[in-house]
């Protein structure tokens, strides 16, 4: 038997119903566009910035984020809750486009209907299913935003009306789908396929046909008003992200990860450097502004914010989006406070959790690059002394040039200019140059490397500072000064390869270098061993031990290298405890983004709070591979009292007490 449906019923769709039905649509719909026309003027203050090349990549990313909802379902709880909601309204929404494509076109026009038989059946549980759903999930939300109220979790009165036209729209929806089905379907096999519209249909058990044809009538059309003024309210609230989020997947930035745009210091019409007002960003940095959803998932895990530091990445781009539409011509530096500013460690937790694809990172390198390049001003004397050092002798740390290859003496290893014929070139960084502790991990580096038969060579005195520290705190022209210099003189040795033991070296050297024609291989060394182990180069004598590791920044999210270190820790015979916040969620040394060269003076310590992390695993190692990280560490286990418990210790170190004899 095949079972059918009129699913407009009494309404009908003759003439009198689908001329103010499209009337109401098509007015709906230009006061959508006709406001977001408006946000699009906004938009047009910044600077312009290429989003649209690599198109059929962009496109199929889009649709992967909206339709999958692969980063808002990354936070299991409230992410899967909006993933269950759209896909369910989602499923709505196709399925009310059906309905109207047969009952104003293919039937009314031809006679041709295509809901019928078991695709209807099918249909119509789905769509009651789906209705379902979003029903219970938009109440968790809802409950979630105005009973739990998680910390931090911000609600405006806006979200309240939206969220209270989604629930009407939807239950609405029911209540005309059962009065429809109280006077039609009651008793026969075809509405046990809508089982939420029987329920709804049970409650009008007892109604006369007229009092049901009067109730679906009336609320068919109240259903109709209820959704233009939904469409006419999205410009006005934050439930513009339906637009600009999805959007803003389009418009994300496919380079490498973390890469910052260069500037160009020679530009003679170049007014200032950074940004200090809303034009001195680029249009994508406002049309982010309009993308984030103040779900405060960049805010839980900023390590700023989390040691009760005045930056919320959620706030400085809402404070940036305030002033756009509001005073595009006020001081951001103002707005957004210097103190915020300074505080950003650049290591892309919000980035990568964010389910907008915001940039908060290159917001705040801009607005350093003003308060640098325009004001000279830097967030404390010791940074300011780091710079000029970096100037005078090539390195933060005020040791002379001349010294920098001090630390191979007796390794049997040459510099370039004394013999340039090596396999590969170890860019050794400052820290590894003239820091007693970091000096051990170079010279582990280097005998891992003989070891394995690999001919090294440094740089020494020819070496500077690969510029990232002062770039990142917004020192581009001491950066570009130095890249340059280093890019001349490496690329004059003809060197092949580049090795580096420390990920802001080996992440500025691999990505930033390359604006200025720098194309040779880099890798970290923590690849480098791993393959010279896995190939069977390199032989170790595996010996038990217990550690827990710490996925450093610039190795994590900026690099994506999270298995690497870890297969050289079990190759190495160790046994991993992994810390409550790993890979991709690893908190912070404190260190980056320049803050290596200044002091922790607002909230508490980040440096103390993830080595209190790495004490809760009860290891008695804490492994890392970057200098910067064994640096915060070794003081870290001091000030949180747990240097008898806790012995912080690089890769590198690990692996040479085992090589194999």
């Amino acid at each position: 038997m095949e079972f059918t449906r009129e699913i407009y019923w009494n309404v009908g769709h003759g003439v009198t119903t689908l001329l103010p039905m499209y009337l109401l649509t098509i007015a709906a719909i230009a006061v959508l566009v006709y406001t977001f026309k408006a946000r699009v003027k906004v938009y047009k203050l910044g600077k312009p910035l290429e989003r649209l090349d690599q198109l059929p990549a962009r496109i199929s990313g889009m649709i992967k984020n909206v339709l999958l909802q692969s980063k808002v379902i990354r936070v299991k709880g409230p992410g899967l809750a909006h993933g269950i909601f759209f896909w369910g309204f989602f499923l709505l929404f196709l399925g009310t486009c059906l309905i109207v494509l047969q009952a104003d076109f293919t039937d009314l026009l031809f006679g041709y209907k295509f809901l019928t038989g078991t695709f209807y059946l099918l249909f119509s549980i789905v769509l009651d299913l789906a209705g379902l759903c979003a029903i219970i999930m938009l109440g968790g939300l809802l409950v979630r935003r105005y009973i739990v109220r998680p910390e931090g979790l911000e609600s405006k009165s806006d979200d309240l009306i939206m969220h209270g036209l989604l629930f009407a729209i939807l239950i609405s929806g029911f209540v005309i789908e059962g009065a429809r089905m109280a006077a039609t379907e009651m008793g026969t096999p075809l509405a046990l396929w809508s089982p939420v519209g029987l329920l709804f249909a049970k409650g009008f058990a007892g109604m006369d046909e007229v009092a049901l044809r009067s109730l679906h009538t009336t609320v068919w059309w109240f259903h109709l008003l209820l959704v233009m003024a939904f469409i006419v309210a999205i410009p006005f609230t934050k439930f513009r992200h339906i637009f600009t989020t999805s959007l803003n997947y389009l418009f994300t930035d496919l380079g490498p990860t973390g890469k910052l745009v260069s500037l160009d210091l020679e530009d003679e019409d170049a007014e200032s450097f950074g940004a200090s007002k809303v034009a001195d960003l680029t249009w994508k940095d406002i049309f982010d502004t309009d993308a984030c959803t103040l779900c405060k998932r960049c805010q839980d895990r900023c390590p700023a914010y989390n040691t009760e530091k005045p930056l919320s990445p959620m706030q400085l781009v809402n404070q940036i989006g305030e002033a756009a539409f509001t005073n595009p011509d006020a001081s951001l530096i103002d707005i957004c406070d210097k103190d915020a500013i300074w505080s950003c460690t650049t290591c892309r937790a919000c980035q990568d959790i964010c389910p907008a694809s915001i940039d908060h990172v290159g917001k705040v390198v801009e607005l350093r690059r003003n308060l640098v390049l325009m004001e000279g001003e830097f967030p404390g004397e010791e940074v300011m002394t780091a710079m000029e050092q970096t100037e005078v002798n090539g390195n933060p740390l005020g040791s002379g040039y001349a010294s920098r290859g001090d630390w191979a003496k007796g390794l049997d290893i040459k510099t370039l200019a004394e013999d340039a014929d090596v396999d590969i070139l170890y860019f050794v960084g400052c820290y590894a140059s003239f820091d007693a502790r970091n000096i051990k991990i170079a010279k582990a580096f280097v005998k891992l490397c003989q070891a394995a038969g690999i001919k090294v060579g440094i740089l020494g005195k020819e070496e500077k500072c690969c510029g990232e520290p002062m770039r990142k705190m917004g020192n581009e022209y001491l950066y570009q000064t130095l890249a340059q210099e280093n890019i001349e003189l490496i690329k004059g040795y003809g060197i092949k390869k580049i090795v580096t033991s420390c990920p802001h070296c080996f992440n500025t050297l691999a990505k930033d270098y390359r604006d200025f024609d720098f194309d040779i291989e880099v890798e970290t060394y923590t690849r480098f061993l791993e393959q010279l182990v896995s190939s069977g180069q390199l032989k170790l004598n595996p010996t038990a031990f217990d550690c827990t590791y710490h996925d450093s920044c610039y190795l994590g999210r900026h690099n994506d290298i999270y298995e690497a270190p870890r297969q050289l820790i079990a190759a190495a015979g160790g046994t991993i405890t992994e810390m409550a916040k790993n890979r991709s969620e690893s908190f912070c040394c404190s260190a980056g983004g320049g803050r290596i060269m200044a002091e922790e003076n607002l909230g508490s310590r980040i440096n103390i709070k993830r080595v209190r992390m790495a004490g809760e695993t009860g290891a008695s190692q804490l492994v890392s591979n970057c200098p910067f990280c064994l640096t915060m560490f070794e003081d870290g286990v001091k000030g949180a009292e747990l240097d008898e418990q806790l012995k912080p210790k690089d890769l590198a170190e690990i692996l040479v007490e085992r090589i194999a004899g």
